[in-house]
């Protein structure tokens, strides 16, 4: 706050382009931070808010519903999981992985188990901003660190280090399945992002380690969440990354890119046996009630958006960003200062060995006509997924251009160079 670095008002957005004020147009890398994976001002998305306006714009979700809500909640129970029966609507990503922590504590203490309070997670991971969420994110690498001493405790394992199923080596559950020998009275959970973790350093981990997981969870009768909030919709190349590993989870977070970046909107499914399980003592409901919980605007446009999704060719665009994101960053490689470049599915990741410079970095980006909005020690970009070839090279080629102008700094800093 007392040192702001620069902004770039936006004055419109269409496609993959955001057109500034002072007329420049920026090629966006970051899909909004991946939600608006069919790109902005899209006839569809526009005409399906239209008229949904015209009908109502928001009613209370306590003892009313609306169609909007009932046909997006089937629409999302149809393409998810078959053990995933049920689900709440939320207002946004963070609040569907409390609305998870809540439905896995209220399973249990319902069953009779109020021991099982607490959650499993690994490393690096990040699941949101309210506290929560906070409680189960990287306590030392993330950003919660000031807020350690108000957060519920939980248990922490190191983040698999697999890259794929053939790097994959028994040794990294070692440390997992010695916290769920000792502790699965107080577990009532493990969450995690499956195969990529966003916020918390943008890692890539092989599906073989969350099939494991998965078994753990039923052999030490602990339910699964995942948190698909960025992952889910396509950005890895399935549905869902889930899929690649062949697992059904208890409990799945989904929001960003649901409403294709139009309104703020989540949900988290579960099965039968959790939403069922919750009212085993007789209680009741979950407990929890957002005010716009299932607006009829946001139900609106998220049906819109997944079935704009479903119907078109989202597979092939994501193989084909895949495809050149892997030539096009791969020469990064031979730079001193480059730790490693990754590409999974619509996501390219080139990281460094030390922390960028955003003061330095960010307009130099703009400069290059692009959005791309770096973080800590990574250059990344997660476009949307109607990108060209054309525009995804100069995505590429900015990125590429950071790179080398990173490495001219550095140089010219080092005084055994100069």
């Amino acid at each position: 706050m007392t040192n702001p670095g620069p902004v770039w008002p936006v004055r419109s957005a269409s496609g993959v382009r955001l057109c500034l004020e002072d007329g420049r147009e920026l090629i966006d890398g970051m899909s909004s931070w991946w939600a608006v994976i069919h790109g902005y001002n899209h006839p569809r998305l526009n005409q399906a808010l239209q008229q949904q306006m015209e009908q109502m714009s928001h009613v209370m979700f306590g003892g009313l519903i609306h169609q909007p809500a009932v046909d997006l909640a089937r629409l999302l129970i149809d393409i998810t999981p078959d053990s995933l029966q049920h689900i709440f609507f939320a207002d946004s990503g963070s609040v569907a992985v409390e609305v998870a922590i809540k439905m896995a504590t209220q399973f249990w203490f319902a069953q009779g188990y109020p021991q099982k309070s607490r959650l499993l997670t690994i490393r690096q991971g990040y699941h949101g901003d309210t506290f929560g969420a906070m409680a189960v994110c990287d306590p030392e690498s993330g950003m919660h660190h000031q807020f350690t001493h108000l957060l519920a405790k939980h248990f922490f394992v190191a983040a698999p280090v697999c890259r794929d199923d053939d790097s994959w080596q028994d040794s990294e559950l070692d440390e997992i399945k010695t916290r769920l020998q000792q502790s699965h009275n107080e577990i009532s959970a493990i969450i995690l992002e499956p195969l990529v973790q966003g916020a918390g350093g943008m890692r890539f981990y092989c599906p073989q380690y969350l099939t494991a997981i998965r078994a753990l969870c039923d052999q030490y009768d602990i339910l699964l969440i995942v948190d698909e909030i960025a992952t889910g919709f396509g950005r890895t190349g399935t549905l869902f990354a889930c899929e690649q590993a062949a697992i059904e989870p208890d409990i799945m977070c989904l929001g960003k890119a649901l409403t294709g970046g139009y309104l703020t909107l989540a949900a988290t499914l579960t099965s039968t046996r959790v939403a069922e399980g919750i009212s085993a003592d007789g209680q009741g409901v979950l407990m929890h009630g957002p005010t716009f919980m299932a607006n009829p605007l946001a139900c609106a446009v998220a049906i819109a958006s997944v079935e704009l999704l479903l119907e078109g060719d989202w597979q092939q665009q994501v193989a084909n960003i895949e495809q050149q994101l892997t030539v096009g960053l791969m020469c990064n490689l031979d730079f001193d200062h480059v730790r490693d470049v990754r590409v999974k599915g619509a996501i390219g990741v080139i990281e460094f060995k030390q922390k960028i410079d955003m003061a330095w970095m960010q307009p130099f980006l703009v400069e290059q006509g692009v959005w791309i909005r770096p973080f800590n020690n990574l250059l990344y970009i997660m476009p949307p997924y109607i990108i060209d070839n054309n525009d995804l090279g100069i995505l590429i080629r900015a990125m590429n251009q950071g790179v080398r102008a990173l490495d001219f700094k550095i140089k010219c800093s080092d005084p055994l160079i100069l």
